[in-house]
């Protein structure tokens, strides 16, 4: 009698593991069961590392985003980019890290590069996150709008980054220069068409290790649940989170401003109302590229459509983070930082700064 061959998948340990945790989370609502911590660190430290193969990929991916991740897996995936990510410190000084979309804005102007210009330029630390456009939105990014304004950080390297940091007080991680490992899972992205996990832990993620402020923006109120627990979980103590244009941390003028600070295990909701003191009108379309720097430019000087959002804006944030102990005093301390021409005269020296790096 001949036996037939032992059969076997072909998939080396590595990728059999892999689809152990797979199967966690695309079994189906009856029977999926998630992920501990430690298995969402495990299986982001899979794909980081080019350990499961592109099916697998795509199916954990899409079969998460279906599920939606649970605020341990987000832990979870979170501690893999810290380990695996690059790390910027700031000695004495607490940053403040935005978490936007990554995959950027297509449908307002963004205001955030020139709010992190204005708090960089007021004494603030501020990081920033982000890389090239990527699906699903393919929007504008953090790096583009930056380099827009004459601040080109997409060649620096992250000892460069974190000197500029340290002494300017701004930063930019630039995803493809500083994190590649991270830029494998984007056409995979592009391929299911639909915002992974990935999606909602770049919103919670930063590069600073040490004392920092979170702030997170979100679309959804659920979202916004899950980011919390998460960040309960991580560890994270002092976090803001923002009901954004877009997804973003951007303060719409158009509407009520719905922010909540989670510190130390406390929740404070805050609410604010641009009508009440004085801004008011519609949000500012985008166009392009071109258009938006000389908004942004006229701006910083206190002038043109962008204006009165950056005013909003600023003042708001100098507030929110404490740089300012009433919102008056922000919007006042905004106003004086944009007419006296301080925020501008800042840009001219950090883009001096960073020409000179090269």
């Amino acid at each position: 009698m001949t036996l037939a061959p032992e059969r076997g998948s072909g998939l080396n340990p590595a990728q059999l593991r892999f689809r152990d945790l797979l199967g966690k989370v695309g079994s189906g609502e009856h029977t999926s069961s998630g992920l501990s911590e430690a298995e969402a660190e495990e299986a982001m430290n899979s794909m980081l590392q080019g350990l499961a193969t592109n099916a697998q990929l795509g199916a954990f991916l899409i079969a998460h985003r279906i599920r939606r991740p649970e605020p341990q897996e987000l832990s979870g995936m979170l501690r893999s980019y810290r380990s695996q990510g690059p790390v910027l410190r700031s000695p004495g000084k607490k940053a403040l890290c935005f978490g936007v979309p990554y995959d950027g804005r297509n449908r307002s102007a963004p205001i955030l590069p020139l709010v992190a210009v204005g708090l960089a330029a007021a004494g603030e630390t501020v990081v920033l996150t982000g890389g090239n456009p990527m699906p699903v939105k393919w929007g504008v990014t953090n790096a583009e709008l930056l380099a827009a304004i004459g601040l080109e950080w997409r060649h620096l390297n992250l000892q460069q980054v974190e000197l500029l940091l340290q002494q300017k007080g701004l930063a930019l991680c630039y995803q493809p220069m500083l994190f590649p490992a991270a830029e494998k899972l984007i056409p995979v992205r592009d391929e299911i068409g639909k915002r992974p996990p990935v999606a909602s832990l770049e919103l919670l993620y930063t590069p600073h290790q040490g004392d920092h402020l979170l702030i997170s923006g979100y679309v959804h109120p659920p979202t916004e649940t899950r980011a919390i627990a998460a960040m309960q979980l991580a560890g994270e103590t002092d976090l803001i989170t923002v009901k954004g244009l877009e997804g973003s941390t951007d303060l719409p003028l158009s509407r009520a401003c719905i922010t909540a600070r989670y510190r130390q295990g406390e929740l404070q909701r805050t609410i604010l109302h641009p009508r009440d003191h004085g801004f008011n009108g519609p949000e500012i379309a985008w166009q392009n590229l071109e258009n938006w720097a000389n908004q942004a430019i006229a701006a910083l000087g206190g002038t043109g459509n962008l204006a009165a959002s950056l005013h909003w804006n600023l003042g708001s944030w100098l507030w929110l983070v404490g740089s300012n102990k009433t919102l008056k005093g922000g919007l006042d301390q905004a106003k004086d930082l944009i007419e006296s021409g301080k925020i501008l005269r800042w840009l001219a020296e950090l883009e001096q700064t960073i020409k000179e790096l090269n």
